[in-house]
């Protein structure tokens, strides 16, 4: 672990999914105690997209910006929402120089899949056909998100390839849930890793899921063909369960002819970049602004 993030471990909730409403207030407080962004260069604005049912949104636009991100957050797909996501989409925008356009999509197991997925897919197609107003080249658009929300990013990513949807230049996926089997090392060995574990990657996908058998759209480690999907960052914790498929992943798409660049972060634990005051964590979100913002430059 590394030597800066071990010492807040015994301050960390406890991983357990069992009971969504208490997650989602426990989470809110966690990151009640974060230090408010620097949003000062940033125009913030909270918008509807008109689907159905509509889907909140908040757009980070910093100065000049050319190109955007679809962000979609973490939370075991049961927690987070606009606020809890608010200094992530603050720091990515600053860190990137691009619009990032934050989505509040449904949570399980209230609305189990394909609803975070519609939700995500609906914003995808709104920021492509509102380009022009949002100020926004239409062929600079990216699609991330951090573990749950990756793990819908890439989904979105493969559905827009399926049926010839949205032009996406570029996936961000932070420490993304892929794999709903939980077949590797990492998630069979990893059951007493801070804020995920191997009972807590379960919980999520069960309040997901529900009953209906996984397809490729819900974890997109099950399609077969990943060839036509647009280049990746992907990156993975240390001590994570989801750090093996994210590795076979990455691993697959570039068998698949698609560039990507993996970075699998030594000493760190899933969610682990919410230690702001440590030097890796730091390091972690100042590497993925600059990602986006070659892939979106390019």
């Amino acid at each position: 672990m590394d030597s800066e993030l071990e010492p807040y471990l015994p301050l960390l909730p406890a991983s357990d999914l069992s009971d969504p409403p208490t997650s989602r207030k426990q989470l809110a407080e966690l990151i009640a105690t974060l230090p408010a962004p620097d949003t000062a260069d940033l125009e913030i604005e909270d918008r509807t997209v008109p689907t159905e049912p509509e889907v909140p949104v908040r757009i980070y636009r910093p100065p000049r910006a050319q190109g955007a991100i679809v962000w979609l957050h973490g939370g075991g797909f049961i927690m987070g929402e606009l606020d809890t996501e608010h200094p992530w989409a603050a720091l990515l925008a600053n860190n990137s120089g691009a619009t990032v356009i934050s989505v509040a999509y449904r949570l399980s197991p209230e609305q189990r899949f394909p609803a975070a997925l519609d939700d995500a897919y609906a914003v995808l197609a709104w920021t492509a056909e509102h380009a022009a107003e949002l100020g926004i080249d239409p062929a600079r658009i990216a699609v991330g998100g951090h573990s749950a929300g990756a793990g819908i990013a890439a989904s979105v990513a493969l559905r827009a390839r399926d049926q010839q949807g949205p032009s996406i230049r570029f996936q961000l996926l932070n420490q993304a849930a892929l794999d709903d089997r939980q077949q590797t090392w990492s998630a069979r060995n990893f059951t007493d890793t801070p804020f995920a574990t191997r009972n807590t990657v379960a919980q999520a996908w069960s309040h997901y899921l529900g009953s209906a058998p996984a397809t490729p759209y819900a974890a997109p480690t099950r399609a077969t063909d990943l060839s036509g999907l647009p280049p990746a960052y992907i990156t993975a914790a240390e001590f994570c369960p989801n750090r093996d498929e994210d590795i076979d992943y990455a691993v697959r798409l570039l068998q698949a002819g698609v560039s990507v660049e993996l970075h699998q972060w030594a000493g760190t634990f899933h969610g682990s970049h919410q230690i702001q005051s440590a030097e890796v964590s730091q390091l972690q979100f100042t590497e993925l602004g600059t990602a986006l913002r070659r892939a979106l430059a390019e």
